[in-house]
């Protein structure tokens, strides 16, 4: 088998697998979003709160020791 013909068979499988696949609606893609959107924003938060909290406290750590 040549390589276009290889080409030509996968690309003909690769439509016919997507063709199975469940694709979800408008309603169910704009709420993944939104749930997307909110946990990335809490995850963010929680590793600006972390960082800064450590920064500080190594900041304080470091004071102590030269004093």
């Amino acid at each position: 088998m040549n390589p276009f013909q290889k080409i030509r068979l996968f690309y003909k499988e690769t439509l016919a697998e997507l063709g199975k696949a469940a694709w979800p609606n408008f309603v169910e893609l704009r709420g993944s979003t939104v749930v997307v959107i909110v946990g990335v924003a809490i995850l963010g938060l929680f590793i600006s709160v972390s960082d800064f909290s450590l920064t500080n406290c190594v900041e304080l750590l470091t004071m102590l020791i030269r004093s």
